[in-house]
């Protein structure tokens, strides 16, 4: 497991995780910011609403200030295992990769995948 990981995030949940950013993303039902340096922005301001990271991030060391970042700021956060994929959900284009991804607004078409997903951010970080 990378230093960035805090806790295993199962795969039928990286699913709905996947699900989410594509209707948050890729559908145009919210707003997101895509890589580390923007995500670390988001999450020190406190702007983000949810940050998802990605598990195969190498070095994992890139990652790993940003969950005691959203534990200070309150954010959930939550971990997807490809980072390829992740930027595919978040409609970024192909061959593309992304280590973490800040939802930043989420409209009523996709709130109740975004509170699904936040739900079980705060069940897996307890």
């Amino acid at each position: 497991m990378s230093v960035h990981i805090a806790f295993e995030t199962p795969s039928d949940i990286q699913e709905q995780v996947y699900e989410m950013i594509k209707s948050v993303g890729k559908d145009g039902r919210g707003r997101l910011k895509k890589g580390a340096n923007e995500v670390t922005k988001a999450a020190e301001r406190g702007t983000a609403k949810m940050v998802v990271m990605a598990e195969n991030v190498n070095p994992g060391e890139l990652l790993a200030h940003i969950p005691m970042i959203c534990k200070e700021k309150s954010i959930p956060f939550i971990y997807v295992e490809d980072q390829a994929y992740l930027a595919e959900a978040a409609g970024m284009s192909i061959g593309t990769r992304t280590a973490a991804i800040a939802v930043m607004d989420v409209d009523k078409e996709a709130e109740d995948k975004f509170k699904e997903v936040n739900g079980h951010c705060s069940t897996l970080s307890e």
